[in-house]
């Protein structure tokens, strides 16, 4: 059972909400505990709706007030909880884009991970925010297979629900050969059945995988491939076994690997809240023997931490 940690919250008042959260916008000093406890306690549409009291009470953008009161990352928490999920996944692949440098891992993290219909109101939202087309964006910021494999994803054609037991060891071997012989044509193959069969199907293939090989689909990638298209050719498969654990072992190295990562670790948070956080956090515990909530205590402090320990909405035991 897939659950998130935020869900909607009942006897929901919007036009109180958008007054509480005026109250601590417009005063002397930026009441920040009313903002957590508010945004961090409703579901999306109506973290939306409050949006919406709040420009009818104000005459003002309530993303523009916490832009302009709030700062560092406590500030991207906040904003990134007002977009809906569309448009944050939209915002943060733009800046991935468009930033100083390209941001590899963000992409991965998106295109890797999101069902067709995730990726269709992804591009609708990025071309509506930015006046841009996303694929035309990726085939510009980034280059060779990666970009190939980014643009593949992009385009929302993987088959749903559909496996076919008498193709996988054909599949198999192809993925076997990609693996042997790494020439372009190879590594195509590769990831168009990586970004274009269902996940029934790749349970089949990665199953057929270790048959043929004796080896596990993971490894085999790892051995035969580098850089940025290993690591999202492995992103995705990852995402087929298991998402919560990808994110959970993202989260981890993002904590972990570069002395704490916020972007990553705000973006997981946020965009998997109302999903399957839930299953995170306890893959993450099973997984590290340290829960979530105990390393973002941890790494983070004052008011961010808060933010995201209340995100994360931990149990006492993981404290």
């Amino acid at each position: 059972q897939i659950q998130g940690t935020i869900f909607p919250a009942p006897n929901f008042n919007p036009i109180m909400d958008a007054q509480l959260l005026g109250g601590a916008l417009q005063g002397i000093s930026c009441e920040k505990d009313v903002l957590i406890d508010i945004l961090t306690q409703r579901c999306n549409s109506q973290r939306l709706m409050i949006a919406e009291a709040y420009r009818d009470m104000y005459g003002r953008d309530l993303i523009t007030d916490l832009k302009e009161n709030l700062s560092h990352h406590f500030k991207e928490v906040m904003v990134g909880l007002m977009y809906p999920p569309a448009s944050y996944d939209a915002h943060e692949l733009w800046h991935a884009l468009k930033g100083a440098d390209t941001e590899e891992k963000c992409l991965i993290d998106i295109l890797a991970s999101r069902s067709n219909m995730e990726i269709f109101q992804m591009k609708e939202a990025y071309l509506m925010q930015y006046n841009n087309d996303l694929q035309q964006d990726i085939d510009s910021e980034t280059s060779g297979h990666f970009r190939d494999t980014l643009m593949n994803l992009a385009q929302g054609t993987r088959m749903e629900g559909y496996a076919d037991p008498s193709t996988a060891a054909q599949d198999a071997m192809i993925l076997w050969e990609a693996c042997q012989q790494k020439t372009g044509e190879h590594k195509n193959m590769l990831q168009m059945i990586l970004c274009n069969k269902s996940y029934q199907q790749l349970w089949m293939v990665f199953q057929e995988f270790q048959n043929i090989s004796g080896q596990d689909i993971v490894d085999a990638i790892n051995e035969c491939y580098d850089g940025y298209f290993q690591e999202l050719l492995v992103a995705i498969v990852l995402c087929v076994r298991d998402k919560p654990s990808y994110f959970a072992y993202r989260l981890y190295n993002a904590i972990h690997d570069f002395g704490f990562h916020n972007k990553t670790v705000i973006r997981i948070l946020i965009a998997r809240s109302e999903i399957d956080l839930m299953n995170i956090r306890r893959r993450y515990k099973e997984r590290y023997g340290k829960s979530l909530f105990h390393d973002i205590k941890h790494f983070a402090s004052g008011h961010y931490e808060s933010a995201l320990l209340a995100i994360c909405a931990g149990d006492a035991e993981d404290y």
